[in-house]
């Protein structure tokens, strides 16, 4: 019995120019040579529905508990993030025009443009997952697809002590750390927690106090009653319309933050946050990537200077504007910690360093020199 070609199958109804029924797509399959069977019947509009709506043969991936990425390297090669890295998934896709067809699909169900002239895209899809694509030639080995599955619940504090990510004393120096509206930055590596660590502190903001969050695209989900997001605006097609987090930073400043939360730091915006955090915005904070507490100052220097900031008022910036740096890594075996928490010190040539104040492991806080300051906040 010959078997069915769905790309056959899709042209012929396509050529229709109206939405399809079960009739036409029996009478197609017919054509085919095939015997028509309910099973037949039902196996090839359930095809056609996973290769028309959704994220098409992804989605099976994408629906299952603990996945956090799906990435598409070409036709042969697909992999999958349940909390231990990337494994490879029991999936291909026929040739590298079936991966693009999907990605252009899906670029359009972000409200973006994908194409030859312009063959990468940036966006979220309408149930969250934020999409990244690259078409081939460009990427080698062919279209690459990038998913970033959004959580789909938020952590608390215990549910993080509960995890091995965080220690119980831990748990109460970063409750402390929200009570007494300190401004801090959280650092770490892709996929290293940092989203969810800030969700779970921004958990614990009293519910009196109005959150104002900035994003490129919306990750953060904290369990406040009272916090508005504001979320930035690639250019469209014509190149017009954008809406950068340097100008949402601005517009943010003007809704009467109690908190001004910046969920991300990528660029120029950097430099309009520590102007904020320096004019009587309290408790702010913000993530960015770094690879360790000691790199920090040299990243936010190189982002405020694509802002216009000399490299002199980035220092004097931070050091009035923050207080406090924790860190958050990935472990090979797939294991989210936060890792180590730094003070921000200032030397006497006004360049600003972050000192190493505490050390955490699974079950304990080390305090330094530096970090004698924190552990008073400690009960």
């Amino acid at each position: 019995m010959p078997e069915t070609d769905y790309d056959h199958l899709r042209a012929r109804l396509a050529s229709l120019g109206r939405p399809f029924a079960p009739a036409d797509a029996a009478v197609a399959l017919r054509e085919q040579g095939l015997v028509i069977t309910d099973a037949l019947l039902r196996e090839a509009i359930a095809e056609l529905r996973r290769g028309s709506v959704g994220a098409g043969a992804l989605d099976g991936l994408l629906a299952e508990p603990g996945v956090s990425d799906v990435v598409v390297n070409g036709p042969s090669d697909v992999f999958v993030d349940r909390g231990a890295g990337l494994e490879r998934a029991p999936l291909t896709f026929a040739d590298d025009e079936e991966v693009r067809r999907l990605a252009i699909r899906l670029a359009a169900a972000a409200g973006r443009r994908l194409d030859d002239a312009s063959p990468f895209v940036d966006g979220r899809l309408p149930n969250g997952v934020r999409l990244h694509a690259v078409l081939a030639p460009v990427a080698e080995p062919g279209t690459c697809l990038s998913l970033r599955v959004p959580a789909r619940r938020s952590f608390s504090l215990a549910d993080l002590v509960a995890a091995g990510s965080l220690p119980p004393d831990g748990a109460l120096l970063l409750e402390a750390l929200v009570a007494r509206r300190e401004p801090f930055l959280i650092t770490g590596g892709t996929g290293s927690g940092k989203t969810t660590l800030l969700a779970a502190l921004l958990a614990l903001v009293p519910a009196r106090e109005r959150i104002v969050l900035v994003e490129d695209a919306r990750e953060l989900v904290p369990a406040h009653p009272h916090c508005v997001r504001l979320e930035g605006r690639p250019p469209n097609a014509e190149g017009a319309g954008a809406i950068t987090l340097t100008t949402l930073v601005r517009q943010a400043l003007r809704m009467r933050p109690d908190r001004l939360v910046l969920g991300e730091v990528r660029g120029p915006e950097v430099a309009d946050l520590l102007t904020a955090l320096n004019t009587g915005h309290e408790g702010g904070c913000a993530t960015v990537h770094a690879n360790s507490i000691e790199d920090v100052v040299a990243r936010v220097e190189a982002l405020a200077a694509l802002g216009g900031m000399t490299r002199e008022a980035c220092h004097a910036q931070v050091a009035s504007a923050l207080r406090v740096v924790i860190h958050v890594a990935r472990f090979p075996d797939g294991r989210r910690r936060v890792e180590r928490i730094g003070v921000l010190e200032r030397a006497q040539d006004g360049q600003v360093r972050v000192v190493p104040a505490a050390t955490m492991t699974q079950h304990a806080v080390t305090f330094t020199a530096a970090g004698a300051a924190l552990r008073q906040w400690l009960p």
